[in-house]
């Protein structure tokens, strides 16, 4: 069972941001082993969708992702630092996660497209959503990625 939860950057507590960054950091630093600046001064005009679920009676984020505003990083707007903890990656709740990013986007700024930069590996993943390769594959902190739309 998962707790959803939307906060704009002033609503997270000090602990929920803890568990974002700190989630940030175990799946992009860690598990990918890339050195790169997590925060690029884009937390504060976001809105942030946080998944918890309860491990040994304990919240645990499980799942997390940030939606921009067009404007705010590319012309359209933008999901990015999306992402599940390695224990509950093939649960679904990584499609859970981006169904819900996808839908409060467009209710927030409706008939606006919605642009990622995917890992490239994931880019199957995200055409199951709509989304469609809109540049050719690129080099970001030493992981292929690739630009797209819906």
């Amino acid at each position: 069972m998962m707790d959803w939860q939307w906060r704009r950057f002033a609503q997270l507590s000090g602990d929920e941001l803890y568990a974002v960054l700190a989630a940030r950091q175990q799946v992009f630093v860690i598990e990918q082993q890339c050195l790169y600046l997590d925060m690029d001064g884009l937390d504060q005009d976001a809105h942030h969708l946080l998944g918890w679920r309860k491990r040994d009676g304990k919240p645990q984020l499980a799942a997390y992702l940030r939606c921009l505003a067009p404007g705010a990083k590319y012309t359209e707007m933008s999901l990015g630092r999306v992402l599940t903890n390695s224990d509950c990656r093939g649960t679904g709740i990584g499609r859970e996660l981006l169904m819900k990013g996808i839908t409060h986007a467009e209710r927030q700024h409706p008939r606006h497209r919605i642009r990622l930069s995917a890992q490239a590996y994931l880019e199957r993943f995200y055409a199951g959503f709509g989304f469609a390769a809109v540049s050719a594959p690129y080099d970001e902190d030493g992981i292929l990625h690739i630009d797209m739309l819906r």
